[in-house]
């Protein structure tokens, strides 16, 4: 065969394969437009079903996180029906794209499986609301205010001005303290007196330092008693409560104000100290 016949021949060949795939193309037009058709209806219809369902839970006590995880998720859910559909339109087998959905689905869950564990994690937080956006919890060992609810991690601003992200996989699996959950706080001090000084005085110092505080509440009742006798000191435990946004306010101005009394009163604060003792021979 000659380079001529060889070049006709792939002529041919191209041209056959040109000829069927313009067969193909015209007696799957129909479909592919019906497909197309089908893909920008499906997608207004799920935008307008998710703008439903946000003004629904505008109305509702959801909290902002959950209700935008929750359109999240209703979205790739309606978006995957609508591929589905589409491709069903095209002839494509369905058991075909199920093996496809399973094996690509499959792929995922392993290459993002620290992701997805998170993700469920954020789930359950969304749902269960063992805190809320504004909280001040500890989350994982780190005390702070929670910044925001993310489908992936929390975000908590620490008391020193640090911004920390928390997996949600490891919120779930912790000990979860909101120390804003109920409206007060119980504020628990010790302090120390000497044996010299008189416990009922001392007792009866720091309870009108209490009833002066504006900021520590009356109920539930405050407790000044003696927890311990020490090596060198007498350990006093004050128990008292406070709301929540003067936890730290009333905290240092209940110390100060001790500390001040005790000194106008005579109450003496002991240190450690060494006595020495020098025997003449």
């Amino acid at each position: 065969m000659n380079t001529g016949d060889a070049i006709q021949e792939q002529v041919e060949r191209a041209s056959s394969l040109l000829t069927d795939t313009a067969e193909h193309i015209r007696k799957a037009f129909p479909s592919i437009i019906a497909a197309i058709l089908l893909l920008a209806a499906g997608m207004l219809i799920v935008r307008l079903i998710t703008r439903i369902i946000g003004k629904a839970t505008d109305r509702s006590k959801i909290d902002g996180a959950a209700k935008n995880f929750l359109i999240s998720v209703i979205r790739v859910f309606l978006y995957v029906i609508v591929i589905v559909m589409a491709l069903s339109v095209l002839n494509v087998p369905m058991s075909s794209i199920l093996t496809v959905l399973g094996a690509a689905g499959l792929a995922v869950s392993l290459a993002l499986q620290n992701c997805l564990t998170n993700l469920c994690g954020g789930f359950i937080i969304l749902f269960s609301k063992p805190f809320s956006a504004g909280d001040t919890v500890e989350l994982d060992g780190t005390i702070g205010n929670v910044s925001s609810i993310g489908i992936l991690y929390t975000k908590l601003k620490t008391l020193d001005g640090k911004t920390v992200y928390i997996p949600n996989g490891k919120i779930t699996d912790a000990k979860i303290i909101n120390f804003t959950a109920d409206p007060a706080r119980r504020i628990d001090l010790t302090f120390n007196i000497a044996y010299s000084a008189d416990f009922a005085s001392a007792r009866r110092i720091i309870m009108d330092v209490i009833k002066e505080n504006k900021l520590l509440l009356s109920s539930p009742e405050p407790v000044v008693r003696m927890s311990s006798l020490n090596e060198n000191s007498v350990t006093v435990d004050v128990l008292v409560w406070t709301a929540n946004d003067n936890y730290f306010t009333a905290r240092y101005d209940l110390t100060e104000g001790v500390k001040a009394a005790f000194d106008r009163e005579g109450i003496e604060i002991p240190f450690r100290q060494l006595d020495v003792h020098l025997k003449n021979d």
